[in-house]
């Protein structure tokens, strides 16, 4: 889905609310940095277009409260609240509360968040064992060639409708020093379906029988993307095809001895948590949905490692996510799962949270790995008012790798494949005529004998890029990537740019 985006940034960063006394600023820290005290403010309203979800409009602001200072840059109390929303139902709904003191000695988070996703990535499983061809859904530039769909299918080739709903309650408690235990619940609702053409395509992308041709970057409705031929096929079961209710709970151990959690300077974070996740879907019934109950298993370490000062700072994060006992529907394996909420959304892996430059949800499988590897530099330092800002640069390199496979039935995929093309072949010519599947290898990766190509399912995915970072107070940070993957499957464009809240890690 090739983006254009139109960013208007406007900070509100000098709207500090008053207490019963005016704030004051303190004495520095070992490090030299400014203490903040009191209420700080601060927000972010922009305007985006995207070629598929349209015009957005929306703010998004964090309110942070850090007491007498003692602490800082910890903070007392944050308030996070994000809303933003597209002509073409793509939305982000959000409230996210986090405190280490609104019950002594333990850490709370609290996030509600609704996300209305009309147009959801979806290559296929397996990683490279599936195919990608930008063709497909990228339309042809060239005038001689518009409204000739050659190679292209569909803008949506590669989508489905997602809508999610998530509620977390997250919190964390003292065993000894840096050691903590971690216990959580929450619900994730999944809603899923085909891509709704008709709304995509608007008024003005319609077919021309006069012509025989399609207006510019129109969808024909008879043109079955991956997700519809994976259900077709029986790849996705008809038990998840639509989506599903799921209750988790999860409990784990963390040792975290880092400086402060927004920007760290020193320190390691580790965890390891198991994941519990039961499901009920009302429109096969509980003993169908009951099939989805499973249980993962999650480590993460990260790492940073002082260069210079407070200025320089080299970071790493490892990871891992696999399912160790029952089943996860295909559209939770694209959910990385996290002890705390902190951002919109965890997609594993492809994309902003967690393979920069790689094209979301590329890599879909039961288990993976990754690694982020950052070089954090704060290039300049200053005030403005009683705010304290730095501007800083981070190149990237972001690694990812299969470690569970889906067991592909490839005999039983070859014959459902037989079975649509003689279905398509066969039918009587009419305007809602399904149009014939492509050639095989268009799906899946095939070796010189036709099989299923296994040695391309482990086959590293890699992209590495340059971030730049504005930060106020330390914790209010302003994120722009631009990564670029190493291989085209993983994404044709020569770049991709991201902006978001907070560093990946």
């Amino acid at each position: 889905m090739k983006k254009y985006i139109l960013l208007v940034l406007t900070v509100v960063l000098t709207l500090p609310i008053q207490a019963a006394k005016k704030e004051k600023v303190q004495q520095v820290d070992s490090l030299g940095r400014k203490i903040k005290t009191g209420w700080n403010f601060g927000a972010l309203p922009s305007v985006a277009f995207d070629a598929d979800l349209g015009f957005q409009g929306g703010a998004l602001a964090n309110i942070y409260y850090y007491g007498d200072g003692s602490q800082y840059p910890e903070y007392i109390h944050s308030l996070y609240a994000e809303a933003a929303y597209t002509t073409k139902n793509y939305g982000i709904f959000r409230v996210n509360y986090d405190s280490k003191y609104l019950i002594p000695n333990h850490r709370l988070t609290l996030d509600a968040t609704y996300q209305p996703d009309a147009m959801c990535d979806f290559y296929g499983f397996n990683g490279y064992q599936s195919v990608y061809n930008q063709d497909f859904h990228k339309w042809k530039k060239d005038p001689a060639k518009m409204g000739v769909l050659e190679d292209y299918q569909s803008r949506a080739f590669y989508k489905y409708k997602r809508d999610l709903f998530r509620f977390a309650a997250d919190i964390e408690g003292t065993i000894w020093k840096n050691i903590k235990w971690n216990a959580g619940l929450g619900v994730l609702g999944y809603m899923i379906d085909e891509c709704d053409i008709d709304m995509l395509n608007g008024k003005k992308n319609v077919y021309d029988p006069a012509t025989d041709r399609y207006a510019q970057k129109a969808m024909d409705k008879n043109v079955e993307g991956m997700y519809e031929k994976y259900v077709k096929w029986g790849i996705i079961d008809k038990n998840e095809a639509l989506g599903g209710w799921h209750p988790y709970l999860r409990l784990g151990l963390t040792y975290d001895s880092r400086d402060q959690r927004t920007c760290p300077t020193k320190g390691i974070y580790a965890d390891a948590f198991f994941t519990y996740t039961a499901a009920f879907n009302a429109k096969y019934g509980q003993q169908a949905a009951a099939g989805y109950n499973h249980l993962q298993f999650n480590f993460n370490f990260r790492h940073y490692v002082p260069v210079y000062r407070d200025r320089v700072t080299f970071a790493y994060r490892i990871g891992t996510q696999n399912n160790i006992a029952g089943k996860s529907p295909f559209y939770m394996n694209t959910y990385l799962n996290t002890l705390f909420i902190q951002r919109v959304m965890y997609e594993g892996l492809g994309g902003a949270n967690s393979l920069r430059g790689i094209m979301r949800n590329r890599i879909l499988a039961n288990g993976f790995a990754y690694a982020n590897v950052e070089f954090r530099c704060k290039v300049v330092t200053f005030d403005i008012g009683r705010q304290h800002f730095y501007i800083g640069l981070a190149p990237f390199f972001d690694l990812g790798i299969i470690t569970q496979p889906y067991e592909l039935d490839e005999k039983g995929i070859k014959a459902a494949y037989a079975k649509d093309v003689l279905e398509a072949t066969l039918s009587t010519p009419s305007e809602d005529r399904p149009v014939p599947p492509l050639p095989l290898g268009d799906y899946f990766a095939l070796d010189k004998d036709g099989n299923f190509d296994h040695s391309r399912v482990y086959m590293p995915h890699m992209a590495a890029g340059l971030g730049l970072k504005a930060a106020m107070n330390e914790n209010f940070v302003l994120s722009v990537d631009w990564a670029m993957a190493f291989d085209k499957q993983d994404n044709a464009k020569w770049a991709n740019f991201y902006i978001k809240m907070g560093y990946l890690f």
